[in-house]
């Protein structure tokens, strides 16, 4: 008696298919197809027709396990071809709006084992989002995405484009990286409405060095309210060339971008 997972690895070998070039075809990933042909998972409905007709067999003997003759996926069905096409697609339409459905793709260029775009976008209406349903790639845009570029609702990795992102350089509503800029940031450099930093500017701000808000708290702060050692307000109006003058006076040594940064920043506060 073979189980769905020994049938499985015995019908993806006799077709001379790894699981890796299985799982493209499927649109899902290796480690979901090794789970399968290990026992630890099973395939949904909508992979399991794919599956029939991949290998050319019978659902019914993919799934039950005192089959032993593979049977063919069409023969002795008293449905026809049309039929068959029409139940298909109201199987994959009721599939796809209990369990919701999530949009997968891998490109097949790859670097360092990492597809080069990796997209996954959708919804588990009854379900939590797994890893299978995370983009993963130097390039990753999706709910979930981990890359170098990652771009999605949450995002993790070197350039971040989310809602939440954390990464080198992360843009969102809620970022932290290297440099951040959102609506909460937290980084080395952060800009936003409410940023926490080394460097710091926005609307309220915190900084372990300069801070340049509305609000802002640092040992070198510029704002209409500010808090620190040197501190610079806003009164009726600063000029570039006077904020220059006042970081220069305290941080002879700033980074020119930042020295830039700042100078633009504290004369536009308001």
């Amino acid at each position: 008696m073979m189980t769905f997972s020994e049938k499985l690895m015995d019908l993806r070998r006799k077709a001379g298919l790894s699981q890796e070039q299985l799982a493209d075809r499927l649109g899902v990933t290796r480690q979901s197809v090794s789970k399968w042909e290990s026992g630890t998972a099973m395939p949904e409905l909508v992979k399991l027709i794919s599956l029939s007709d991949i290998f050319g067999v019978s659902v019914d003997y993919l799934v039950k396990d005192y089959l032993e003759e593979p049977e063919s996926a069409g023969g002795g069905d008293d449905l026809s071809a049309q039929q068959a096409v029409r139940l298909e697609k109201k199987v994959d339409e009721l599939t796809n709006y209990v369990k919701g459905r999530v949009y997968r793709f891998d490109s097949k260029t790859r670097i360092f084992g990492l597809p080069l775009v990796s997209i996954r976008f959708g919804f588990v209406r009854n379900g939590k989002l797994s890893m299978d349903n995370v983009a993963r790639g130097i390039i990753a845009i999706g709910n979930a995405a981990i890359g170098v570029v990652a771009i999605g609702i949450v995002g993790v990795g070197l350039f971040t484009f989310g809602v939440v992102g954390l990464g080198l350089l992360s843009l969102g509503i809620v970022a932290a990286g290297l440099g951040a800029f959102g609506v909460m940031a937290l980084g080395y450099l952060a800009l936003g409405v409410s940023a926490v930093g080394v460097y710091a500017g926005g609307v309220a701000a915190i900084a372990a060095k300069i801070a340049a808000a509305v609000s802002a708290v640092a040992p070198t702060a510029i704002g209409e309210h500010a808090s620190g050692s040197h501190v610079l307000l806003w009164g009726d109006g600063l000029t570039a060339p006077e904020v220059r003058a006042f970081l220069l006076e305290h941080h002879p040594d700033l980074w020119q971008p930042l020295l830039d940064l700042f100078s633009s920043l504290g004369a536009h506060i308001k």
